[in-house]
């Protein structure tokens, strides 16, 4: 099973000269040495895979976008795309076929070239695995290859530096799709003699190597010096260290172990701010912290249970309490910025009482026992999972509903949400691409039961809806469907809506060319120290 493959990742300790010095009291960055080099970046949790194309979750793909590349990317501080490897691209009249031309000259790090065989076995690798191997590429183009619903009719090698990738129906959002960290180009060569240690061992065309790896400590990259652009990176190395406890990571940054963290508390933003030697980094928010409810699991089968405890949760104060400044109570799946959101939708208002006489319509006048799973990570979304849940099980309490915290190491919470098994749980999203389809369609299409829907949830309706906003290219027409899918959301709900955050990083003043993005990816390329 790829699960218990991943999973085993991060029981292995891979040791070296280098890291033996790194874990030592010498520190990479001296305080007095004149030049720095060396990026150390602080996070809540180790990556999963550094094979991005098998994972879904941030810590693996901020890890992952510095070694590897994408065809296309995003804009500084937009979601518009912009050429990466891809230079160029022409599209059919009828939408269903793209030529795009490769970047020359690129290699991959193991010295292998970069071309349009590379791409294509790329796309192959994606499209002859399933769900459990690559749940973006399922997620994007519909499925697999033997799936009636998979969208890629073809991808040929035109020449070196061409491919064509022909479509059975028009895909929207294609060009933002291929801008996604899991659909980054790897090295052929390093798959074929890696197998399935690929994962640990990742070969790209990006800025930096991939070095090390000690799990739960410290993942190394080192400066690629072939890099295709002129110039960069600025940095020798990038250091991505694993420090799970919040205030002990935002600690390490105020006595300069580290130079970068992410997962702010929000008490932590005015002492940044008054903090001549650190800066604050904001996002601006493209993403939603949820409570998920796994509908195969009674009582959430019933849609009177999950409106109840919608009505249960007073968003304001938890807000108040638990969020940075910038952060919005959420109502809708999706954030305000993207096209499609719906305003017109009246939230759940805080109204215990309400929770209750749905409660004893669904047949729990008394209440009910459930499990509710407590994130063990800051993520941007959800800066401090154990205290939201808490205040969530204090809500629940209040309308006769005991909910037992319950959490696990990252990989295996992931693991078990992805597969069901909790009653409910704290997730969220950030947006990939900028679009309703990156939210709605991958977290709760039916067809992602199993990927990437968590809370198993397959409303037909629905399905239909989202399927349709896939097939046309007039986006005033997406966004009415759209909006038509918060309606069924909202009165049929899968999750309750908790937050759109406007995640923070901290780091020192001296930092320049950190793109604060609105999906919070952490691209290094152009980062430098200012002397």
């Amino acid at each position: 099973m790829k699960s218990k493959a991943i999973a085993a990742i991060l029981t292995i300790s891979f040791l070296s000269p280098f890291l033996l010095a790194a874990c030592s009291n010498e520190e990479p960055n001296d305080a007095s040495s004149p030049f720095q080099d060396t990026l150390i970046f602080a996070r809540g949790g180790d990556a999963v895979s550094l094979d991005p194309s098998e994972v879904t979750d941030g810590e693996s793909e901020n890890v992952a976008q510095s070694i590897l590349e994408t065809l296309t990317t995003f804009a500084e501080g937009e979601t518009t795309t912009e050429p990466l490897l891809a230079t160029e691209w022409q599209e059919s009249e009828d939408g269903l076929t793209y030529t795009f031309t490769l970047r020359d000259g690129v290699k991959f790090h193991d010295g292998t070239d970069f071309n349009a065989e590379a791409v294509v076995f790329n796309f192959e690798r994606w499209m002859n695995g399933s769900a459990e191997d690559f749940p973006m590429y399922g997620s994007v183009f519909g499925g697999y290859k033997d799936d009636p619903s998979h969208n890629v009719a073809s991808v040929l090698a035109v020449d070196e530096s061409k491919f064509e990738l022909k479509l059975k129906g028009t895909q929207p959002t294609l060009l933002k799709d291929l801008a996604l960290t899991p659909l980054s180009i790897s090295s052929p060569a390093a798959i074929e003699e890696s197998g399935d240690d690929y994962r640990s061992n990742p070969v790209g065309t990006g800025p930096f190597i991939f070095k090390e790896w000690q799990p739960n400590d410290r993942i190394v990259l080192e400066k690629n010096d072939e890099y295709w652009l002129d110039g960069y990176p600025k940095l020798e190395q990038v250091i991505f260290r694993t420090i799970p406890d919040n205030s002990a990571r935002f600690n390490a940054l105020l006595s300069g172990e580290v130079d970068m963290v992410s997962g702010l508390d929000s008490e932590n933003h005015e002492q940044v701010e008054g903090n001549p030697e650190l800066q604050l980094f904001s996002n601006p928010p493209l993403n939603l912290g949820y409570l998920g409810m796994t509908i195969t699991h009674e009582p959430f089968d019933d849609p009177l249970v999950r409106q109840a405890l919608s009505y249960a949760v007073n968003k304001d104060a938890m807000v108040d309490a638990f969020f940075s400044e910038g952060t919005i109570a959420a109502k809708n799946p999706i954030p305000p910025a993207v096209e499609g959101y719906n305003d017109e939708i009246e939230p759940y208002p805080y109204d215990p009482e309400k929770a209750k006489e749905l409660l004893a319509e669904a047949g729990f006048p008394d209440g009910f026992e459930m499990e509710l799973y407590a994130m063990p990570v800051s993520r941007p979304y959800m800066p401090d999972g154990a205290k939201v849940a808490e205040y969530l099980q204090s809500n629940f309490a209040d309308i006769g509903v005991k909910a037992e915290i319950v959490t696990f190491e990252w990989a295996t919470y992931i693991e078990k949400a992805l597969n069901g098994e909790a009653d409910t749980f704290l997730l969220g999203w950030t947006g990939m691409n900028g679009d309703a389809d990156n939210f709605i369609h991958n977290l709760w299409h039916g067809d992602n039961i199993g990927s990437t829907n968590s809370t198993q949830y397959n409303n037909p309706e629905l399905n239909t809806i989202l399927d349709k906003a896939r097939t046309i290219t007039d986006q005033q027409e997406r966004n009415e469907l759209y909006e038509q899918a918060q309606v069924i959301m909202h009165d049929d709900p899968p999750v309750i809506p908790l937050v759109h955050t406007s995640p923070s990083l901290a780091g020192k003043a001296n930092i320049v060319g950190f793109d604060p993005h609105p999906t919070s990816r952490v691209i290094t390329t152009k980062i430098e120290f200012e002397q």
